[in-house]
């Protein structure tokens, strides 16, 4: 999170709200956000929501899959990130994350499924 300049704005089991700058870490080679760094931050979205639903002292969680379809180029300023649960089981949960420019314009649409594991699976 650090590295990318990820910061969170809210965190629950219902929603999670995080910002990114475009700045030199997030773009890729011609200058505008990088597809991998829209990708790690719905990732770290997802994660972060999922953590605050379980058991701390006896599960963690870790994402298994992320998509992410970019839908505008992005080449300064800051990215938005909201993320909500749409579905929730006992061993994973589906998150749908949509990030937004300074006007509200969806810059990617993302999805993230992150499981829940016993914490000593981790370590």
């Amino acid at each position: 999170m650090q590295a990318l300049g990820i910061e969170m704005e809210e965190v629950s089991a219902e929603k999670v709200v995080a910002t990114m700058p475009v700045h030199g870490p997030t773009r890729q080679t011609f200058g505008l956000l990088h597809g991998g760094a829209s990708a790690a931050l719905v990732e770290t979205v997802a994660s972060l929501g999922t953590y605050d639903m379980v058991d701390k002292e006896r599960q963690s969680v870790v994402g298994t899959e992320v998509t992410a379809s970019h839908l505008r180029p992005k080449g300064r300023g800051t990215v938005r990130a909201v993320g909500r649960p749409i579905h929730r089981g006992d061993r994973e949960v589906l998150w749908d994350v949509k990030i937004t420019d300074e006007r509200g314009r969806l810059v990617c649409s993302g999805r993230c499924t992150v499981a829940v594991v016993p914490r000593y699976g981790i370590e």
